[in-house]
C-alpha cells in the first residue's frame, strides 16, 4: 500500500524493549507504527499525524495513561480515536471502570499474547480505514453532488431564459398531446386568441378554436405523426369570434407522445393578397372599360349628329320630330355616361382646381340606381362652389367610397343628406372647405368606432375589403385635411355623418356658413343638423 494511504499506530511506553516487542507484533499489519517513550512525546506526534490507534501504557512517569487518554478526550480531533490500555501491573474492577471513563476501548494485559494484540489493533485498523474510506466516497458524494447540483442550476438558468424568450415570442406557442389537450399555452397564444392560460390548459385545443384543416383533420394528424412534422394554413375562431389564418408549424415529439405548435397570424397578409388579386382585376376592368368607352364615342358623335340633321328634317311630321328629340336626348344620357367612365380610367398628370359639386353629382348619378332601388331620399344642399387642387379621381374615389357606404347601410331606405359649405376654423384663422355624407342607416357600435379607419377592419363580412375608408383617410390627409364621424341616435333613429374637410385660404373667409363651426381637431364639436 502506498505510504500516504498507510494507516498510523502510535506505541506509547516509557520502556524501549516494550515498544520493540509491540512493533515486531504489529509488523505484518502493513501499518505504519510510530513509536513515544513518554506521554508529553506522544501528544505532540498526535499531532503532527493522523492517528488510528493508540497503543497507551498506564504506568508511565509524569503523565500516566489514564491522564494522557483525559487530554486526548478533551482535543475534538481525537475524541474517536481508539485506546488500548496496556497494563504490566493487575488491574482492579475500579481501575477497568476508570480506564473506559477516559474513553479506552480495551485492555491488554502483560505478558501480551502476540495474536490477541495483533487481531484487536487489526480491528481497530480495519475500521479507521474503513471510516476513511466512507470520509472519502462522502467527499466524493459531495462534490459530484455539488457540481450535478450546479448543472441543474445552470439547465434550470437556461430553460427559464427559454420560457422568458417564449413568452416574449409574438407567435402563438403551444404544446398538447395526441388527443388535442392543452400542455402548454404562450403570452403570444393569449394575445393572439384572447383566451388566457387558465381558461384552456387541459382542454382541447381545436375544439377551443374551431380549427378548419386545409384537409381532413384525421389525415393532417396521421402526416404529422408519421412524417414528425406538419406545415400549413388553418383558419382558427378568437374568443370574441374573429376569424383568423395562422401558418402553423408542428412538430411531433416520439419521446414523449406530444406536439408542438407554433402558429403565425397572416390575416392581414392574406386579405392584402386577396385585395391586391381584386385591385389588379379591376384595373384590367377599369382598361377594358376605358377603351371600350372611348371606341364607342367615335361612332356615338357620328349618331348624334346625324340625330341633329334628322331632328329639322323638312320631311319629318311634329310626332317624328318628337321621337326624333327623345333619341337625341337619350343618346346625349349615353355619351355623358361615355365620358364619366373615361374620367375615371384617365388621370391628370398634373394637379387641377376640382370642383366639388361635380365631383358628388357625378357620384350620386352612378348611384342613381342604387338610391331608387332602396327607396333611399336625397337631401343635397352645395352651400358654396368651393374647388380643391388635385386630382379628379382620387376625390371621387373618396365620396364614392362614403356615398356607397351610407346606401350600403339602408337596405330599407332612408334618407341621404349631402352638405357642401365652408367653415371658420379658430385655430388655423381661416376658412375650410366641409362636404358632410349623412345618412339614417344602421349606425356604427361605439365598439367598431375606434378601428373604423384601420386597414382591413370591415363590418360587411365577406363583402368588404376593409381598406376603403383607410384609403380615403390616406387621400384626405395626402390634401392636408382630415375626416371625422359621428354615429348618434338623434329623434329616435341611428344618424351616423362623416365630415371631410380640407384646408382652405383666408379669402374665403367671406364665404363662411355657420351650421358648418369647427372648433381645432375636437371632434366632439361636430354639429349634426337635424335629419
Amino acid at each position: 500500500m502506498n505510504d500516504t494511504h498507510r494507516i498510523n499506530i502510535l506505541m506509547i511506553d516509557d520502556q524501549p524493549a516494550k515498544l520493540l516487542s509491540y512493533e515486531a507484533i504489529l509488523a505484518n499489519l502493513d501499518a505504519h507504527l510510530i513509536k513515544a517513550r513518554s506521554g508529553r512525546e506522544g501528544l505532540e506526534l498526535l499531532l503532527k499525524h493522523d492517528i488510528a490507534v493508540v497503543l497507551l501504557d498506564v504506568s508511565m512517569p509524569e503523565i500516566n495513561g489514564f491522564e494522557m487518554a483525559d487530554i486526548m478526550r478533551q482535543h475534538p480531533r481525537f475524541q474517536k480515536t481508539a485506546i488500548l490500555f496496556i497494563s504490566a501491573v493487575r488491574m482492579t474492577d475500579l481501575d477497568r471502570i476508570r480506564g473506559y471513563q477516559s474513553g479506552a476501548m480495551d485492555y491488554i494485559s502483560v505478558p501480551v499474547v502476540p495474536e490477541v494484540l495483533r487481531a484487536k489493533v487489526s480491528v481497530f485498523v480495519e475500521l479507521h480505514r474503513k471510516s476513511k474510506e466512507l470520509e472519502e466516497l462522502n467527499r466524493e458524494l459531495e462534490s459530484r453532488v455539488e457540481q450535478r447540483t450546479h448543472q441543474l442550476q445552470e439547465s434550470e438558468n437556461l430553460l427559464r431564459e427559454r420560457a422568458d424568450l417564449l413568452e416574449l415570442a409574438s407567435e402563438a406557442i403551444l404544446v398538447r398531446d395526441l388527443s388535442g389537450a392543452l400542455a402548454y399555452w404562450n403570452g403570444g397564444a393569449e394575445a393572439l386568441y384572447g383566451w388566457e392560460r387558465s381558461e384552456v390548459l387541459g382542454n382541447p385545443v381545436h375544439g377551443i378554436l374551431e380549427t378548419q384543416f386545409p384537409a381532413e383533420e384525421t389525415s393532417c394528424e396521421s402526416a404529422l405523426i408519421a412524417c414528425g412534422r406538419w406545415d400549413g394554413n388553418l383558419i382558427q375562431k378568437t374568443k370574441d369570434g374573429r376569424e383568423l389564418v395562422v401558418a402553423s408549424r408542428q412538430v411531433f415529439k416520439r419521446e414523449t407522445n406530444s406536439i408542438l405548435e407554433i402558429n403565425r397570424d397572416i390575416t392581414a397578409q392574406k386579405r392584402a393578397e386577396e385585395v391586391l388579386r381584386q385591385t389588379e382585376r379591376l384595373a384590367a376592368m377599369g382598361r377594358v372599360a376605358g377603351i371600350i368607352a372611348h371606341e364607342i364615342n367615335n361612332p356615338l358623335e357620328a349618331i348624334t349628329n346625324a340625330f341633329y340633321l334628322l331632328r329639322n328634317h323638312p320631311s319629318l311630321d311634329d310626332e317624328a320630330r318628337h321621337y326624333a328629340r327623345l333619341g337625341e336626348m337619350e343618346l346625349s344620357r349615353v355619351g355623358h355616361i361615355t365620358k364619366q367612365t373615361l374620367s375615371f380610367y384617365r388621370e391628370s398628370q398634373d394637379p387641377v382646381n376640382v370642383p366639388l359639386a361635380e365631383i358628388l353629382d357625378d357620384v350620386l348619378q352612378l348611384q342613381g340606381r342604387p338610391l331608387t332601388m332602396n327607396r333611399i331620399v336625397l337631401d343635397k344642399k352645395y352651400l358654396t362652389n368651393g374647388q380643391v387642387r388635385g386630382f379628379p379621381v382620387e376625390l371621387r374615389q373618396v365620396f364614392l367610397n362614403l356615398i356607397s357606404n351610407a346606401i350600403q347601410a339602408m337596405p330599407s331606405g332612408g334618407k341621404l343628406r349631402i352638405r357642401m359649405g365652408t367653415s371658420w376654423n379658430e385655430t388655423s384663422g381661416r376658412a375650410d372647405l366641409c362636404v358632410s355624407v349623412s345618412d339614417t342607416g344602421s349606425g356604427i357600435r361605439p365598439e367598431h368606432a375606434r378601428r373604423l379607419f384601420e386597414p382591413f377592419f370591415t363590418t360587411k363580412s365577406t363583402k368588404g375589403t376593409g381598406l376603403g375608408l383607410w384609403i380615403s383617410k390616406g387621400i384626405v390627409q395626402k390634401y392636408d385635411g382630415t375626416i371625422r364621424f359621428r354615429s348618434i341616435v338623434l329623434n329616435g333613429k341611428n344618424v351616423t355623418s362623416f365630415l371631410v374637410v380640407f384646408p382652405g385660404d383666408s379669402s374665403t373667409i367671406k364665404d363662411v356658413d355657420s351650421s358648418y363651426r369647427v372648433i381645432g381637431d375636437d371632434t366632439t364639436r361636430l354639429t349634426l343638423e337635424r335629419i
